[in-house]
């Protein structure tokens, strides 16, 4: 593992169709991270890391595939919905976690 460079504390392999078993899987291990802070994803796999590089690893789900904007939108991840699909020639896509809205986003002026 070159991009989180830490320790993979817990692994899921996401099945096609098995979205929300992969979220269940994020929402029980996120118990174990500290604040999260980077989401690595290549075309296969997922890395979620904290600040102190722990990490938990969700092989089958890459930046292709559709269920990502869901898990993406679980973790705050800071991503372009449109984007976040297109290939790349880098052998990964680094994603910063932790994004906020602002009060009232929602409403319409």
């Amino acid at each position: 593992m070159k991009a989180g460079t830490g320790t993979i504390l817990a692994t899921h392999v996401h099945e096609p169709g098995g979205l929300s078993q992969t979220l269940e899987f994020l929402k029980r291990t996120r118990s174990e991270l500290r604040q999260l802070r980077r989401a690595y994803v290549w075309k296969d796999r997922l890395h979620v890391c904290d600040v102190n590089r722990d990490v938990f690893e969700i092989v089958g789900l890459g930046y292709a595939d559709p269920d990502i904007i869901p898990v993406f939108t679980d973790i705050n991840a800071a991503y372009d919905p449109r984007t976040i699909h297109l290939p790349i020639e880098a052998e990964y896509k680094e994603f910063n976690l932790g994004r906020r809205h602002p009060w009232a986003e929602d409403r319409v002026m």
